[in-house]
């Protein structure tokens, strides 16, 4: 494991343990917090994400004729957009419905779905071996959607995710890390798991990482997004990234 993938680990797990200590507590400068976090996301999903997917849609063409079309990746994508929205669905309806036993209850099933969540990203960061400049922008991006998701979990239920909740989640993280090092997967296996986070992410950065118009600053987001995606871009040219 590299330095700049366990650097990355270490930062990850206390940005679960410790998320909701590295928001503003002012209104207007929250507002301004999370439009500049949901830019950076939005411009992740669309300058990494989706042409890594690509590619790794691509390379799977290898394997025969398991992979005849052109989609099977973006397919897996859908299954996990497909599930974490039908979790996140049923628990939001809960709520509304003021279950609160029930709605508790299946918060617990949203938080080990999350915990699963990390424990995938976890693993794709440790076995991608990601370095250097890269590293820093990844880690960078992944860690504002990982406050983001953090964050909404604590809204929901503040003393389930203090109590346990931010510990299962680093947990998470702290289990893919082990697996990222002691096990190796096909390529075809990571490329899998690859598609079916970035369904996940995809999810959470549009639905749930973009504040409301009513909370957005426009201008602050609209900087996440040209500043994160001028740097990504030019240092994928001069790197080849």
């Amino acid at each position: 494991m590299s330095l700049d993938a366990f650097i990355m680990g270490i930062s990850f797990i206390l940005i679960h343990l410790f998320a909701n200590k590295l928001i503003p507590s002012k209104r207007i400068h929250r507002l301004k917090w999370f439009s500049f976090s949901g830019g950076l996301a939005v411009s992740y999903v669309f300058v990494y994400v989706l042409p890594t997917l690509h590619k790794e849609q691509i390379l799977v063409k290898k394997y025969g004729d398991y992979f005849t079309m052109e989609s099977e990746l973006y397919f897996i994508g859908l299954i996990g957009v497909l599930i974490f929205y039908g979790i996140q669905k049923i628990v939001r309806k809960a709520q509304l419905n003021n279950k609160t036993k029930k709605a508790r209850t299946l918060f617990w099933l949203q938080i080990g779905f999350f915990g699963i969540y990390n424990m995938l990203v976890a693993y794709t960061v440790i076995s991608h071996d990601v370095l250097g400049i890269q590293a820093i922008f990844y880690g960078l991006a992944v860690g504002l959607h990982f406050v983001a998701v953090a964050h909404d979990l604590w809204r929901e239920y503040a003393d389930i995710y203090d109590k346990v909740g931010r510990y299962v989640l680093a947990l998470g993280i702290i289990a893919g890390w082990i697996l990222g090092v002691l096990v190796t997967l096909s390529p075809l296996i990571e490329s899998i798991i690859f598609a079916f986070i970035s369904g996940a992410m995809i999810l959470n950065v549009l639905k749930y990482e973009l504040p409301p118009d009513d909370e957005a600053h426009f201008i602050t987001f609209a900087i996440g997004v040209i500043s994160y995606t001028t740097i990504t871009m030019s240092l994928k040219f001069f790197f080849q990234w």
